[in-house]
C-alpha cells in the first residue's frame, strides 16, 4: 500500500473539501495517508502571504463560492462565509496531532470541520470543542491540559519545521516520493504520482 504524507491546517478553509473525502479516496485507491497537523499560519507570515485578503473582496466572495462549488461536486455541502481566521488556530491543531496520537484524531479533524463548514461553529471553542468531546466522549478540560503540554507543542513545532524542510507553502498538501501537490485538487494527482 502507497503512503502519502498529508500535511495540513485546521484552520485552512480548502481543507475542509480534504478531510471530507479523504477516507473515501483511501478506499478507491487502496493509498494510506499519514495525518501531518502543522502551522500553514507560521509558514503563510514568514512569506508575508494573506489569503483572504481584505481590500480584494472580489477574490474573497469567488473563494468562498468556490468551495460551495467543489463541495457539491464531492457530494456534500459547505454553508460559507464560516468564522474566519480562528481565534484558537494553535490549539484546534494541537488537538488534532494530541487525538492523532491516540485512536480518536480523525474522527476530531472531520467533526471539527463539518461544524465549522456545515453549522458555522469555529473550531476549538465552545460550542464546537464541547460537541466534538462530547460525541467522542472525551473529556475536553483534560484534552485542552494535554494539547497544550510541552509534549504536544513540540510535535506540532516538529511537524511545521518537517513542512518548512518539504518546502510546504500551503494547506493541503500532499508528499508524495519527495513531491509536493498543493491542495484539495491535487490529491489524485498525488496518488497517481505515487504509482
Amino acid at each position: 500500500m502507497k503512503n502519502i504524507d498529508f500535511y495540513f491546517s485546521i484552520g485552512s478553509t480548502y481543507t475542509y473539501l480534504s478531510v471530507t473525502r479523504i477516507n473515501d479516496v483511501e478506499k478507491q485507491y487502496g493509498v494510506k495517508f499519514n495525518w501531518k497537523p502543522f502551522s500553514v499560519r507560521a509558514i503563510m507570515k514568514e512569506m508575508n502571504n494573506i489569503p483572504f485578503p481584505k481590500d480584494k473582496i472580489n477574490k474573497v466572495n469567488y473563494m468562498w463560492r468556490d468551495i460551495e462549488r467543489r463541495a457539491e461536486g464531492y457530494g456534500f455541502f459547505a454553508k460559507t462565509p464560516v468564522p474566519y481566521p480562528l481565534s484558537e488556530f494553535d490549539l484546534a491543531n494541537q488537538v488534532a496531532i494530541l487525538g492523532l496520537d491516540k485512536s480518536w484524531g480523525i474522527d476530531y479533524v472531520r467533526l471539527t470541520y463539518k461544524k465549522w463548514f456545515q453549522e458555522g461553529k469555529e473550531p476549538a471553542i465552545d460550542p464546537s470543542i464541547y460537541e466534538i468531546c462530547k460525541e467522542l466522549n472525551l473529556d475536553k478540560d483534560e484534552i485542552i491540559s494535554e494539547a497544550n503540554s510541552e509534549r504536544i507543542i513540540n510535535k506540532y513545532k516538529s511537524n511545521t519545521d518537517s513542512a518548512r524542510l518539504n518546502k510546504i507553502f500551503g494547506s493541503p498538501s500532499f508528499i508524495v516520493n519527495n513531491e509536493i501537490f498543493w491542495g484539495d485538487d491535487r490529491m489524485e494527482d498525488a496518488i497517481k504520482w505515487s504509482n
